[in-house]
């Protein structure tokens, strides 16, 4: 999994899909500025699970999780939520996303796919708040709620150009 020649692709999902075997978890991500989300799927791609909320130290070290993670769940690849604006133009957050998969994909041959996450942890917080969850309870949760959101959304994609596919 570590890498010592080419890094891992980054690449938009659609594309990066084309570099996943038909089958395998996928490892989401919801990168936030104090957290990172962390979500898995089946190997068969039909749901994402929540696995857990790392508390940004270093680099190194929440890379070495990230990748502990993949191998433990024998993941084929990442998803990680990419920030855009609404507007469609990318702003510091986005920028900054793009920073941490360029040093990732050091780390690691798994590609990396970019999923547009716009509004992912703004429509989390409303479904938690909905659910009644306290303020203290939402902050512990967000982030990985907000993978989940992110990763479902990716695979659901990639469901139904799978089906556009075998249509044609």
């Amino acid at each position: 999994m570590l890498s010592d020649a080419m890094p891992a692709p980054i690449l938009p999902l659609v594309e990066a899909a084309g570099h996943w075997p038909a089958r395998g978890a996928l490892i989401g991500l919801d990168l936030g500025t104090k957290t990172i989300g962390v979500a898995v799927s089946d190997p068969d791609r039909r749901l994402a699970t929540g696995v857990e909320t790392i508390a940004h130290t270093k680099f190194t070290a929440d890379a070495a999780r990230l990748m502990a993670l993949a191998k433990d769940r024998n993941a084929c690849g990442f998803v990680l939520g990419l920030p855009i604006n609404m507007d469609g133009s990318e702003g510091p957050r986005a920028q900054s996303t793009r920073a941490f998969a360029r040093n990732f994909a050091r780390l690691t041959d798994l590609p990396i796919g970019l999923w547009d996450e716009r509004l992912s942890t703004s429509a989390v917080e409303r479904e938690l708040i909905a659910n009644d969850v306290s303020r203290a309870k939402r902050a512990k949760v967000i982030d990985e709620h907000a993978a989940i959101f992110i990763l479902q959304g990716a695979l659901d994609r990639l469901t139904t150009l799978n089906r556009m596919r075998e249509a044609t």
